[in-house]
């Protein structure tokens, strides 16, 4: 159980949020929703992020599982990792995306077995534990995204890593768990 009991006030906010997520609530939304306009500043944010980025799904997806390994956020973890798989990451990819997390050591484990990654893939990984693991991006990691991605996408990969910093933080710091489901969403 999450350090906040989840709730589901009636109202404007809690629509919006159940319309974006076809109907349902998830845990997360239930401790968002102790503050209505937090949880509607959040739902219009994470809906920009996650409905009108021009990145490639694959590569969206694995700044987010990275964030979600790197900060031991299983709860993110278990809600992105199908969305990877329909995007068309699979099991090589996504163990190497899940390697050098929060459980292996940090920064210094980074980039074991990423040969299994495009080099686009790379350079999203390594931009995401950049900004994940130390905050600023070494020129040579910034170049290196902006061989593969143009203008709107760098700042919409730096949006995505930033935005997912932010879930996975509140994930932690409140106890969200993966498989919690308080609104029967299934």
């Amino acid at each position: 159980m999450a350090r906040l009991p989840y709730v589901a006030p009636d109202g404007d906010v809690t629509e919006r949020i159940r319309q974006r997520r076809g109907g349902k609530l998830t845990a997360l939304d239930g401790v968002l929703l102790h503050s209505p306009p937090f949880a509607g500043g959040w739902n219009g944010m994470l809906g920009a992020v996650r409905g009108a980025s021009t990145l490639p799904a694959d590569i969206r997806e694995l700044a987010i599982l990275r964030v979600a390994s790197r900060n031991g956020a299983e709860y993110e973890w278990a809600a992105h990792e199908p969305l990877a798989r329909q995007a068309g990451l699979g099991d090589e990819q996504i163990a190497a995306i899940r390697a050098g997390g929060a459980a292996a050591g940090g920064a210094e484990a980074a980039g074991g077995g990423t040969a299994v990654l495009s080099p686009a893939q790379r350079a999203a990984l390594a931009y995401a534990d950049a900004m994940t693991v130390h905050v600023t991006v070494p020129d040579v990691v910034f170049g290196a995204v902006r061989e593969h991605f143009g203008e709107r996408q760098v700042l919409e990969l730096t949006v995505t890593v930033a935005a997912y910093n932010m879930v996975s933080r509140v994930l932690v710091a409140l106890d969200v768990r993966a498989g919690e489901d308080p609104f029967g969403a299934g």
